[in-house]
């Protein structure tokens, strides 16, 4: 990962866990002078971290904005791929947006857009995503997998595995389903949002941008009055206040190992996995799809990811892209 040279020294404080680390000891391991590392801090004052000094010892980070930057993200980060390049916005009109245009200019395998706020977030349909400041995860992966083009969209149930596993390893009071195809749902309530967006030739996936959207921090009057019967957060569900930046970085872990299965075996050996976490199977459902309104008993999904919906009178039939309602 190439980090800046700013980035590079507040990385070493968040692994020293608010133990003192001296200017010199950061000059030769960084081959900077040490008027190149106290400017390198007084920029990281200037944005919001506070360090203190200790006599003989250096300095110690002990107060840090809430933020999903790059030093962060890096500092949780166990992935060979995914994550490996980072960019960070404060603000943003949409992480897909500028996703498309690096993807387009070649950026590699794993590269992450992210950023504190989205002014024109967008899920599926168009439809508009609040991406409150501060409050979530709003991000883009751009992936390169050896898919064909027909296995694309089995990517958004992979995604939604791999957050719910990055989930359940560093929460407690919650459990997480998967609504098909596309959300995450906690106690009947929205808290994330999935959309896959293709970059294709006729034979063959150029990359596939993958928008994740999470309410993390968001508390009960943080929701606009019409999402507040259908949107919860990780925080409001947890009990307590999300680290952003070590979830980004869980999720990472988990889609990297889960997407490289996929390409090498195949939707079918993460199935598993996806009906054991779905809040769709087994329920009555409505799905509207763009030509007709099918209510009936989900019973499965199948091997290419295609929701299975039992008629009352005994049809089965196949549903590969519909709003889904749960009666």
């Amino acid at each position: 990962m190439n980090l800046s040279m700013k980035d590079k020294i507040l990385k070493r404080f968040l692994l020293a866990e608010g133990n003192p680390i001296s200017g010199q000891q950061l000059a030769d391991e960084l081959g900077v002078s040490r008027t190149a590392i106290w400017k390198h801090l007084q920029t990281l004052q200037d944005e919001g971290f506070e360090f203190e000094t200790i006599k003989k010892k250096g300095y110690r980070l002990i107060t840090e904005p809430d933020r999903v930057d790059v030093a962060k993200i890096s500092s949780f980060l166990k992935t060979k791929r995914f994550g490996q390049s980072i960019h960070y916005f404060d603000e943003i009109e949409s992480t897909q947006i500028i996703a498309h245009q690096l993807a387009r200019e070649g950026a590699i395998d794993g590269t992450i857009v992210i950023a504190e706020e989205q002014t024109a977030g967008k899920g599926r349909m168009q439809r508009p995503w609040d991406s409150a400041k501060g409050k979530g995860i709003w991000m883009t992966i751009i992936v390169r997998p050896d898919l064909l083009p027909h296995q694309a969209p089995q990517y958004t149930l992979v995604t939604a595995v791999s957050v719910v596993m990055a989930m359940k390893s560093l929460y407690q009071n919650f459990t997480p389903e998967i609504k098909w195809p596309n959300d995450i749902l906690i106690n009947g309530r929205k808290c994330v949002g999935i959309l896959t967006e293709m970059l294709a030739e006729m034979d063959r996936v150029e990359g596939l941008l993958v928008g994740v959207g999470i309410n993390t921090n968001q508390g009960p009057s943080d929701f606009p009055e019409e999402l507040k019967d259908i949107a919860t957060s990780i925080a409001i569900e947890e009990g307590s206040k999300v680290n952003r930046a070590e979830l980004v970085a869980e999720i990472l872990k988990y889609l990297e190992m889960y997407t490289d299965e996929y390409v090498e075996n195949g939707f079918k050996s993460i199935k598993q996995l996806w009906v054991e976490h779905s809040g769709t199977i087994g329920k009555r459902i409505k799905a509207t799809t763009l030509r007709e309104v099918i209510e009936g008993l989900a019973i499965g999904i199948t091997d290419d990811g295609v929701l299975e919906i039992q008629l009352d009178h005994g049809e089965i039939k196949k549903v590969y892209s519909a709003d889904i309602e749960i009666q």
